[in-house]
């Protein structure tokens, strides 16, 4: 089966890699891709979000299944537009897409189905979450309603700080925003929980930690993820149960009760506090560098998974992953996740030799006639997979230090609160 991927970031590359080990895959596009799927893919130089020109495409390279990477399209309705067509498309419909496209929709079923959640206040106008504002305890949480791409969040310590969040947000710095959501800030730990769904079925798809902010120890700006390792070490039996029956479970059925037809990844954004599971966001795909992290554990043929959730069979397949320990590292260019340059030549990097156990998956980064060049903020993802989290990390950081691109950053210590020094 020809399949197409929608994404140019690690994520699909990992995605892309994990396909093209498949017996099942003919031919692999990616629209638009990167410098790393165009080892292993055809990249495409076409809108995704033009889906009638997507669809197109597909018929005339016989693309029998598409593969959506970031959220972006499902929002949009990609789903829904193949809906009728003879191409499958992995993914949640429009209506499910909420779920991620508006954190509004999300705290009003948490509100209405008694999923647990933190307290909030969703304001329409600068002047209304200004008074909110000056009777709310400190530390505060701003989130843009929409799509933000992992950036539209702001912990504020003090009075100052929301209201310099709450302009940005009203001033369009995220695009057109008619409401704002204030959150009681949950004092905890965040994990990552992910699922795979075929709309009836559900199951286990990984855990992970993510890692933020830019700067080491957690400081310093949100960006959309420096690193994170997989499995979470706060998931545990008890704590499994929870997640499954007061988050997911209940968030399904909603769906489905709205209307919808969930299929595809769900990201469980939670944060953990006194052993209880509090939602903070629902993506509605795998998360980037989390999937990136997860996927080279997985033994199971990923396209398996793929056709049994758009068959609605997910029930008929066993999902395994290794024991093995994973952490993800992403190699940033300076400046981000404020301004930086673009079009820097990455040397040594088709020079670098990896173990079986280590990978490289590209983000931001572009493939001219002489170079493989910068093309983003978050520009490589360096993996490696180990039975020790310390491991993993020391591999990962060597390699980076072998590729001696002086023009990237990265942190030091993803991974902290699971390797004791």
């Amino acid at each position: 089966m020809n399949v197409g991927i929608i994404g140019s970031g690690g994520r699909e590359h990992a995605i892309c890699y994990m396909l093209n080990k498949s017996n099942k895959v003919s031919e692999i596009f990616c629209f638009p891709g990167n410098a790393g799927t165009s080892q292993i893919a055809q990249n495409v130089n076409l809108d995704p979000d033009n889906f009638s020109e997507l669809e197109n495409y597909c018929v005339k390279k016989d693309i029998k299944m598409l593969v959506v990477g970031p959220e972006k399209p499902l929002v949009k309705g990609i789903v829904n537009h193949f809906k009728d067509k003879s191409i499958k498309v992995f993914g949640p419909d429009k209506i499910s897409s909420k779920l991620e496209g508006s954190k509004i929709f999300t705290k009003k079923i948490c509100q209405k189905y008694n999923i647990p959640t933190s307290k909030f206040k969703i304001c329409e106008s600068l002047n209304e979450t200004m008074n909110y504002l000056e009777n709310s305890y400190f530390p505060i949480v701003i989130k843009a309603d929409g799509l933000a791409s992992g950036k539209g969040v702001y912990v504020c310590k003090n009075f100052d700080d929301a209201k310099i969040a709450s302009e940005e947000i009203f001033n369009g710095k995220f695009g057109l925003a008619e409401q704002i959501l204030v959150e009681e800030f949950l004092d905890g730990e965040e994990m990552s929980y992910f699922i795979v769904t075929d709309g009836k079925n559900y199951k286990f798809f990984g855990s992970a930690q993510d890692h933020k902010r830019v700067g080491e120890g957690d400081k310093g700006k949100n960006t959309g993820g420096m690193g994170c390792y997989s499995p979470s070490r706060l998931l545990n039996d008890n704590l499994e149960s929870k997640i499954k029956t007061k988050i997911i479970e209940p968030t399904l059925n909603a769906i489905s009760k709205y209307g919808g037809v969930y299929k595809g990844f769900l990201y469980v954004g939670l944060m953990i506090k006194d052993g209880d599971p509090f939602l903070i966001e629902f993506n509605v795909r795998m998360g980037d560098p989390e999937c990136q992290t997860i996927l080279p554990t997985l033994n199971t043929d990923l396209m398996d998974i793929l056709i049994s959730c758009c068959d609605g069979t997910l029930n008929q397949l066993h999902i395994n992953f290794s024991k093995s320990k994973s952490i993800c590292i992403v190699l940033c260019s300076k400046g981000y996740p404020e301004k930086f340059e673009n079009n820097i030549a990455i040397e040594n990097l088709e020079q670098l030799k990896l173990l079986e156990n280590q990978n490289i998956f590209h983000a931001g980064t572009l493939k001219t006639k002489t170079d493989i060049v910068s093309n983003g903020g978050r520009v490589l993802n360096f993996v490696s997979t180990s039975k020790e989290f310390k491991k993993c990390r020391e591999e990962v950081i060597n390699l980076i230090k072998k590729l001696n691109w002086k023009h990237g950053f990265f942190r030091r210590d993803i991974g902290h609160k699971v390797i004791k020094t």
